[in-house]
């Protein structure tokens, strides 16, 4: 497997559909399956974080898109729980 890093400089950033290192009819079925969001041949910062993540999964331990698809996001949300009871321990708002 190949390690593909991809740089941003901002959360606002797209990168290009084709300089993705996946078969174009696999990512219609993530975009028709609403795991990730394309527009105009471009994909955002965070589905391209969450497309990585999902390929990592499905390479190491054979995971489907759709369950690496729940993965992700409950450790999305894992990790934004976390955040809030950080803040929450320091008092802010």
């Amino acid at each position: 497997m190949r390690m593909i890093r991809v740089y941003y400089h901002s959360a606002s950033d797209q990168l290009p559909t084709s300089e993705l290192d996946i078969h174009p009819d696999l990512l219609d079925i993530l975009v028709e399956s609403g795991i990730i969001e394309v527009k105009d041949n471009h994909i955002g910062y965070k589905d391209c974080r969450r497309l990585y993540k999902m390929l990592r999964l499905k390479d190491f331990l054979g995971i489907n898109f759709n369950g690496a698809a729940v993965i992700v996001d409950l450790l999305q949300r894992i990790e934004e729980l976390e955040e809030e009871i950080e803040r929450l321990k320091r008092g802010d708002k």
